[in-house]
């Protein structure tokens, strides 16, 4: 009795989510005659932060790592849209500051100028800065320091 053929290679696919998590993408599809593959992760929803007053002046130190927060419940705010949010321009991962160890560029609370760097979206190995699309103040930050980012996902929000 013959051996059934293995429809795919399972090595290739474990081969295929390792590379999904060293570069940080949410998915990766492969196509090869009449067999296609496609591997992707889930994607973390962060719940905003809001600040209901005047933040005082942070201390300069060294940013801790965020702890990861709990996913937006049902019946929460549609940051989507909100007439102050800053969305992503594009697939990739954010940075809340210009390089590890450095202080980031915003904070819940801090006031911005119109084309102020608010964070880094970083596409296929090119930092890209994403700007304040006005003058305000920073009312929630979406998104954790080095997560992946989708088209469209809002980031911000300034008011």
């Amino acid at each position: 009795m013959a051996t059934p053929k293995k429809p795919f290679d399972t090595d290739f696919i474990r081969d295929l989510a390792h590379l999904i998590a060293e570069t940080d993408l949410s998915e990766i599809e492969v196509c090869q005659a009449d067999l296609k593959i496609r591997v992707a992760r889930s994607v973390q929803v962060i719940a905003p932060v809001t600040v209901a007053g005047p933040a005082a002046a942070p201390a300069v130190a060294a940013p801790v790592a965020a702890a990861p927060a709990a996913p937006v419940a049902s019946g929460e705010t549609d940051w989507s849209k909100h007439p102050g949010v800053v969305k992503s321009p594009m697939v990739g991962t954010a940075y809340r500051a210009p390089s590890p160890g450095a202080a980031f560029f915003i904070e819940v609370g801090s006031t911005v100028r119109e084309g102020q760097t608010l964070l880094i979206v970083e596409a296929m190995k090119t930092m890209n800065q994403i700007p304040a699309p006005k003058s305000g103040t920073v009312t929630a930050i979406l998104f954790d320091d080095a997560s992946p980012v989708e088209y469209g996902e809002p980031l911000v929000v300034v008011e």
